[in-house]
């Protein structure tokens, strides 16, 4: 099974599970299509904090992830 951490950064996330970002977009998550963007502001933004940012619900994202085949770690 797939782990995320959620105190990953995305930019690490989205390396290590490139399908991740096609699936954090359609979960509203803004610019992560962008690769200029996931390598300035990912690196410095985790899930969690993204997540908070962008005024998302970690357990409704987590569970998302979890239907998509991830484990969510936090």
């Amino acid at each position: 099974m797939k782990e995320i951490d959620v105190n990953k950064t995305l930019y690490e996330l989205t390396v290590q599970y490139p399908e991740l970002i096609d699936i954090l977009a359609d979960l509203g998550f803004m610019g992560v299509k962008n690769p200029i963007v996931r390598k300035t502001l990912g690196k410095k933004t985790s899930l969690r904090e993204g997540c908070k940012k962008q005024g998302k619900n970690l357990d409704e994202v987590k569970a998302k992830l979890e239907k998509k085949g991830f484990k969510v770690l936090q």
